[in-house]
């Protein structure tokens, strides 16, 4: 069995990947290559897994390879996580410059004029990694980390409707989290299942796995009690600005604090929102899923995305990882279950629509549970959705139509017309000289749609 970890050289994705490989009892005996462009930094990688494989006594062989086409030669699985260039600095460029032109987003990752910079950023990349794996291995299954989700996986599908990508994120641990206290029920006794966009999803169903109970009713009745004084990313800051130590951090298992916060309803005021409007609770906190609808900016904790992003460099840029022998996030368990034919369902992975949600474009990529077995993974088909949210995931469905053409055409107009059509967006007149200024401030990255 080969697997490739592209974009090891962050220690970050690297280490965490590694750990999480290495609990593996299917993947025993695995070749593992890491593959980076900045040759430094995999060196470092490289070395500590090949201490760490010595020092366990562990049934694996790690090597360095920086030629991609080398790397994905016979390789079964591609694991993917990369960013381009400073990846903070451009961040800050996403967010603000739009803000500059009296545009209100929340935040600037994967939603909104930022999303749609990042994304265009982000895919061409993306595309490369793709086409050489398409090239040299067909066979195998890519499983992308990196964002904006949602515009990457849309992207690649049309580009390469042949290829088995999967995108992988860990926002849905948030109900693993939250569930289990606010229903004071345990973890594995309770069924849950979500549904949407990448970062725009609600859960659409929990109950009860021993008596089938609908636990839906309990989680309105008790939302507001358990997300009242539930400690946020403001806290988090708080506790690091006074003591130099990190409380959270961001991987699929979420632990419950157990601590009362110092804000009302940090990092989900907009959540208490969707709660109280359209019965349903977003598996994702403020700075996400406010991305991504118009009015957000008007009910969002501004604080607590802002202590949330200051958190996350900082976390990103002095938090030393190590390997640990603890899955870190959801990747090897799905190839385990691929492997063993465990016919287990995943909470989330990003996928091609093609009916999983009636409500939504058969060609978007869309976010929900599917079946791991022997066929690979499998979407379980949804259905309708109630229809408040359904109209704001189609919202914004043709942002990523728009954004997926211009990457695959390099076509500015299309970039513009993608703004236009975002709900974030409410000036048309600022809308083309945004695009300009964006172009010019990151022209290492979208000089190709001048």
């Amino acid at each position: 069995m080969k697997i490739v970890l592209v974009g090891a050289g962050s220690a970050q994705f690297g280490y965490g990947t590694l750990g999480d490989i290495f609990c593996s009892k299917s993947l025993q005996g695995a070749r593992i290559v890491l593959h980076d462009i900045n040759p430094d930094t995999l060196k470092t990688v490289t070395e500590t897994a090949k201490n760490f494989i010595e020092k366990n006594k562990l049934d694996f062989t790690v090597e360095a390879e920086l030629n991609r086409k080398e790397a994905f030669k016979n390789a079964d699985f591609i694991i993917s996580s990369i960013e381009v260039g400073d990846r903070f600095r451009l961040w800050d460029q996403d967010w603000k410059i739009p803000l500059q032109y009296g545009i209100n987003q929340v935040y600037g990752e994967n939603g909104g004029p930022g999303g749609v910079f990042h994304s265009l950023r982000i895919i061409p990349p993306i595309l490369e990694i793709v086409k050489d794996a398409v090239e040299i291995c067909p066979d195998a299954w890519i499983f992308n980390y990196s964002n904006p989700m949602t515009a990457i996986c849309t992207a690649v599908k049309r580009a390469y409707p042949e290829v088995k990508f999967i995108g992988m994120c860990h926002e849905i641990g948030w109900l693993n989290r939250w569930l289990p206290p606010m229903l004071n029920m345990k973890n594995e006794d309770i069924y849950f299942k979500a549904a949407g966009l990448n970062h725009f999803s609600c859960m659409l169903e929990v109950k009860d796995k021993k008596t089938g109970k609908d636990l839906y009713p309990d989680v309105l009745k008790k939302a507001d009690d358990f997300f009242h004084y539930e400690t946020g990313y403001s806290d988090v800051w708080d506790m690091y600005r006074k003591t130099g130590k990190f409380e959270e951090s961001e991987r699929y298992y979420k632990e419950h604090s157990g601590i009362k916060s110092s804000y009302e309803w940090a990092d989900r005021r907009l959540h208490k929102f969707i709660l109280d409007t359209y019965k349903l609770l977003p598996i994702t906190v403020d700075s996400h899923f406010g991305e991504y609808i118009g009015w957000a900016w008007d009910v969002a904790d501004h604080r607590g995305i802002a202590d949330f992003y200051d958190l996350y460099k900082i976390e990103l840029r002095e938090k030393l990882p190590v390997i640990e022998m603890q899955t870190h996030e959801r990747v090897i368990p799905i190839i385990d279950g691929m492997l063993t034919n465990e016919g287990y369902e995943e909470a989330a992975v990003n996928i091609l629509n093609d009916g999983l949600l009636e409500d939504l474009p058969s060609w978007i990529a869309v976010e929900v549970p599917a079946v791991i077995d022997k066929n690979g993974v499998t979407g379980i088909k949804i259905g309708t959705l109630p229809k408040g949210y359904a109209a704001l995931l189609r919202n914004y469905c043709g942002v990523y139509d728009l954004t997926a053409e211009a990457v695959l055409h390099k076509d500015k107009n299309s970039v513009i017309q993608a703004l236009l059509a975002n709900p974030i967006v409410h000036k048309a007149s600022v809308v083309e000289k945004l695009v300009d200024h964006m172009i010019s401030a990151q022209h290492k990255w979208l000089g190709y749609l001048e």
